[in-house]
C-alpha cells in the first residue's frame, strides 16, 4: 500500500504519512525525540506578557521588559519580539492633530475630492519647518511593527512654536517650486 492511499484513508497529506513511515523504519518509534539545545527560557505566558506591554506602551524600554521577567536576558525578549514581528525603531515625528484640525483636513479632501486636474494646477502648496539651533530633537525608540509606524501611539507629536531655532518656509504648484 502507496503513501497516497493510506493518506486518503487517513485524510492526511501524502508526505505526512511518509515522514511518519521513515521515522517509523529509522527509529523504530513514531513519537517526537527530545529536542538538542537548552530549552527557550521564556514561556507562552511570559511572551504574552511581553507581547501585551509593548502593544499597550510601545515605548516601553529592555529594563522595564527585563523587570517584568526575571532570569531573562536582553538577546532572549529580543528574539522573542523579532518571532512576533515587532522592532525597535526611532518614533516617527508627526504634527500634532486635534480632532477639529483631522475633521477640518477631512472636510476638505471631502469637498474637493471631485475637483478636475485643471483645478488643482491653480493651487499653491506650502509648507514650512522649524530646526532647532540649541538642544537635540529628542528621538525615542517604540516597538513596533512594519505597518505601524504612524500609528498615533508609535509616533512623537511636534509643534511649531519654541525658541532658539529657525523656521524655514518652501512652497510648490504644478508649475515648479517657489
Amino acid at each position: 500500500m502507496g503513501d497516497r492511499t493510506i493518506g486518503k484513508q487517513l485524510g492526511e497529506k501524502a508526505t505526512t504519512v511518509g515522514a511518519i513511515i521513515r521515522k517509523l523504519k529509522k527509529f523504530k518509534m513514531t513519537v517526537n525525540l527530545p529536542r538538542s539545545g537548552a530549552p527557550c527560557k521564556i514561556s507562552t505566558r511570559g511572551a504574552s506578557i511581553i507581547m501585551r506591554k509593548v502593544r499597550t506602551q510601545p515605548r516601553t524600554t529592555w529594563q522595564d521588559l527585563l523587570n517584568d521577567l526575571k532570569r531573562v536576558s536582553k538577546k532572549t525578549i529580543s528574539n522573542t519580539l523579532r518571532c512576533h514581528g515587532f522592532k525597535s525603531c526611532s518614533a516617527r515625528k508627526v504634527p500634532l492633530l486635534k480632532p477639529a484640525h483631522v475633521q477640518a483636513r477631512l472636510k476638505f479632501a471631502n469637498d474637493h475630492l471631485d475637483d478636475p486636474e485643471e483645478e488643482w494646477e491653480k493651487v499653491m502648496w506650502s509648507d514650512e519647518t522649524r530646526i532647532e539651533l540649541f538642544g537635540l530633537n529628542s528621538t525615542r525608540c517604540v516597538w513596533r511593527k512594519k505597518k505601524d509606524e504612524y500609528n498615533p501611539k508609535n509616533t512623537i507629536p511636534t509643534v511649531k512654536h519654541g525658541g532658539g531655532n529657525i523656521i524655514l518656509w518652501g512652497c510648490f504648484s504644478a508649475k515648479g517650486t517657489g
